[in-house]
């Protein structure tokens, strides 16, 4: 499904149409039934409006073959020995062996908030590839739901049944991963809701440590982000990342944003989508106009990314009933209008800079003309934090006070 501005594409959701900024791979088949209203969900996401005429963003993504376990590069060496997991599980394993008992149990995994799940193939790469030295994957019975799937609080998202020495020392890891994917994954499909039908770059790289964008990029592509800023976040689909001329650049010709951005033009390949940033001299109306007389058709797109500290030098004259600093609705009005106004339509407006869905929201409400949202640290709050428990030994219930065996038939065998 795309979504059209002015006649031209500038949103795709993955998996059904690539993307607004980049060239981007199709991901896999999807499927799977659209998710609920979000009238359940906590305080964190009102009620929805009614439905526009697109009907709301597609479901999240849910690829109907799980991700290969070779693809997370796991140390399985080191996951299997312990290294990464909390002592008490690994001692835990050693009083096992060291008493002669191994029981057959069942662990059940679950978190406690409304969510959108993510991380489920990496879970079951660790169980895969990281148990104890003499046993395999078919010593186990794991059943899990698909990445994408939105669950209630303390709904199962992954069942463990075997001999526990087998997988004792794991629990660490692959709640760990659920909670860390799941959190990208839920805050992005918040963002995605609130925007539709713009679309969301997803901009948080800067903000976290290298080593878990891969599996972050992942989270945000499943809950429908149609662009990430790196390679590695979107290498998991085969893609690269996208991005626009960013303020170093400008920096380094001078601070000469047309200068920069003719050169940006003239290195990158023809479908690679030329996306000035335009606040550098605080003056978006003045700098995206020189721009878009520079470039003509070659420009796709303006990023508006004024520091929340300023205020543009456009609306300097009309302060006094509004808020004036960053990005903020007049000045998107007032780019769109000076844009159109001298015959440059078709350039696009890309907003960045302190976007939460709150914020999302209430430009929404006043029919802002923004047609694509970067967001990069709202996408990285809160805690959705996951509990392994054992709830059965041996087939029978034994678990922990306030614990105990949950059906939940959109659990799936994992072969």
């Amino acid at each position: 499904m795309v979504v059209k501005r002015f006649g031209y594409v500038v949103g795709a959701y993955p998996g059904v149409g690539g993307s607004c900024l980049s060239r981007v791979a199709p991901a896999g088949p999807v499927d799977g039934p659209a998710p609920p209203g979000l009238d359940s969900f906590p305080a964190m996401i009102p009620p929805q409006t009614p439905d526009n005429a697109l009907g709301g963003p597609p479901p999240p993504l849910r690829p109907k073959s799980r991700l290969d376990p070779g693809i997370f590069q796991l140390p399985a060496e080191r996951m299997r020995a312990g290294y990464y997991s909390d002592k008490y599980f690994v001692r835990a394993r050693e009083v096992l062996e060291s008493a002669g008992r191994n029981p057959d149990v069942t662990m059940q995994v679950f978190q406690k908030r409304e969510a959108w799940v993510a991380g489920t193939d990496e879970a079951i790469a660790i169980l895969k590839l990281c148990l104890t030295e003499g046993f395999s994957f078919q010593d186990l019975e794991v059943d899990a739901l698909r990445d994408g799937h939105r669950v209630r609080p303390w709904e199962p998202v992954l069942r463990i049944r075997g001999p526990y020495a087998a997988f004792a020392h794991l629990e660490t890891l692959y709640v760990g991963v659920l909670a860390r994917r799941t959190r990208i994954a839920t805050n992005t499909r918040v963002v995605v809701e609130a925007a539709w039908p713009r679309p969301v770059l997803f901009f948080p790289a800067r903000h976290d440590h290298w080593m878990v964008q891969t599996g972050d990029g992942w989270a945000a592509h499943v809950a429908g982000a149609i662009g990430v800023s790196t390679d590695a976040q979107a290498s998991w689909w085969g893609s690269e990342g996208t991005g626009t001329v960013p303020h170093a650049l400008v920096a380094a010709f001078g601070g000469d944003t047309v200068a920069a951005t003719r050169a940006f033009a003239e290195a990158m390949d023809d479908d690679v989508r030329v996306i000035s940033l335009v606040d550098f001299d605080n003056d978006c109306v003045g700098t995206s106009l020189a721009v878009a007389r520079d470039l003509g058709a070659r420009l796709w797109g303006v990023r508006l990314d004024t520091a929340a500290t300023m205020v543009d030098r456009s609306l300097a004259e009309e302060m006094g009933d509004f808020d004036p600093r960053g990005v903020n609705p007049r000045l998107v009005h007032r780019v769109r209008d000076a844009l159109d106004r001298h015959g440059f339509g078709h350039v696009r407006i890309v907003a960045s800079g302190g976007f939460t869905a709150e914020k999302i929201r209430s430009f929404d409400a006043e029919g802002v003309p923004v047609d694509a949202y970067g967001v990069g640290s709202a996408l990285m709050g809160g805690s959705w934090d996951y509990t392994a428990d054992v709830v059965r030994v041996e087939g029978r219930d034994v678990a922990k006070r306030g614990r105990w065996y949950r059906e939940n038939p959109a659990l799936e065998r994992v072969e």
